[in-house]
């Protein structure tokens, strides 16, 4: 009786839909099968490994993604069509739906336009740096068709073009969101480098801001006192809290008594589900912070205060459970909240400013008052030390001048020395320094 040979092992037969693994002639193991393609179609994919085990490994989780109904993108198709792809099934999940909206008004704006048709295998670095060159020349009035579409002509159609050309922040924001879409498609094995990395675009100069000085903080408070919100601004201008963070306060946060806040949440607008509160910005944003003596007693009139407005609108009171709400227990929109600080600005007869700029100003008035730099990065919230000492790099400059300045008056003859005291016995106070 003959029994039946073993099957080697790069031919052993596998189940139906399972794809085929074998042993190429260089050396290499290929592991083939059908997946789900863009446009609800199955097309062959062929994966590699250096041993059965790894080609067999990444072939089955192309398939069992595809049997969870993510199309697998094709690298012979369109740099759009990954786009596309790219969006409505990574970006949509792992984004915010704020940032996602922003990534696909940037896709259909500027990218899908400049690259779209390419092929995704063939898009070359040469490619990306000629698009964003010509981005970076192009008025955007001609290039998006802005003047064609007003009622009353003033560029392109005249023959008198604006120059509307993008910023270079702009410019830097959509080689990143390339970059990460790319990064998203050599992870999935589609293209074997990302070649947006391998093109500059250069540092772009960080935006310009314009803090309150001391002295205009203490008349924006004084304008802001005895308005509703009185708590809010106050809280703003002691703690740097963003605004979302502000209008996503709940009194389960806060602790009065132990005078502490803890950040968890921000409270934004969705094109969506509207007003939604959401998780922190980063991790580090989730923070917990100590409150000044004044905001603590601030925020207890302001919690009295809303306790009677609960009672005068009865059952027309929305109980949100926010510290900060509108007359009738609801939600603050963002872009009110916005007009109701114009308001007390130029009731406080200050400069327009941002809302965010009452966050710089804190930094600044700390940096100016010696805190650290350290405990200026926690009370914000930045993820990183670094980002706060580039954010108020001129803050710190200025502080170095004035100790330098102050070095240099110690150093002196004894003649100078003796001549910059104020009184011959004491030395003039030394500002105080950053470390």
């Amino acid at each position: 009786m003959t029994t039946p040979r073993e099957t080697p092992a790069s031919r052993r037969v596998r189940a139906n839909g399972d794809g085929t693994v074998y042993q190429r002639k260089d050396g290499r193991w290929e592991a083939a099968g059908y997946v789900l393609a863009p446009g609800n179609t199955r097309k062959r994919i062929r994966v590699y490994g250096a041993t059965r085990k790894d080609a067999l490994a990444k072939l089955t989780e192309k398939i069992a993604t595809s049997n969870r109904g993510l199309p697998v993108p094709s690298a012979q198709g369109s740099v759009a069509a990954y786009l596309t792809y790219w969006l409505e099934n990574v970006a949509l999940h792992h984004l915010r739906e704020t940032t996602h909206t922003r990534y696909t008004a940037c896709v259909d704006r500027y990218l899908v336009p400049g690259l779209g048709k390419k092929k995704l295998a063939k898009l070359s670095a040469e490619d990306v740096r000629t698009w964003l060159n010509q981005l970076r020349t192009a008025c955007q009035c001609c290039a998006r068709g802005i003047d064609t579409g007003r009622d009353r002509s003033r560029c392109c159609a005249v023959g008198q073009c604006c120059r509307k050309l993008l910023s270079p922040l702009t410019l830097t924001y959509i080689h990143s969101v390339l970059k990460s879409a790319l990064e998203h498609a050599v992870r999935e094995e589609e293209i074997p480098r990302n070649v947006a990395r391998n093109v500059r675009t250069g540092t772009p100069r960080p935006r310009c801001f314009e803090p309150l000085t001391a002295d205009e903080a203490r008349q924006f408070l004084t304008a802001a006192r005895g308005h509703r919100l009185h708590a809010l601004f106050e809280l703003a201008l002691h703690t740097g809290l963003r605004k979302g963070e502000l209008l996503g306060l709940r009194w389960e946060d806060l602790g009065l008594d132990a005078g502490t806040a803890a950040i968890r949440r921000t409270l934004q607008r969705t094109s969506a589900g509207g007003l939604t509160t959401l998780p922190t910005k980063t991790r580090a944003s989730e923070r917990r912070i100590a409150l000044p003596a004044r905001c603590v007693q601030s925020l207890k009139l302001h919690h009295e205060q809303q306790q009677r407005e609960c009672k005068a609108a009865g059952t027309a009171w929305q109980d949100s459970g926010h510290v900060f709400t509108t007359a009738q227990g609801g939600s603050i929109d963002p872009t009110n909240l916005t007009r109701t600080f114009t308001t007390l600005l130029r009731k406080a007869g200050l400069r327009r400013i941002r809302f965010h700029d009452l966050r710089h100003s804190t930094a600044t008035l700390l940096l100016e008052q010696g805190v650290e730099l350290v405990v200026i990065k926690e009370l914000l919230g930045h993820a990183h030390i670094g980002v706060t000492a580039t954010v108020y790099a001129h803050v710190r400059l200025r502080l170095q001048r004035d100790a330098i300045d102050t070095l240099s008056t110690a150093l002196g003859s004894p003649e100078t020395t003796e001549t910059a005291r104020s009184d011959g016995d004491e030395s003039p106070p030394c500002p105080a320094l950053v470390r």
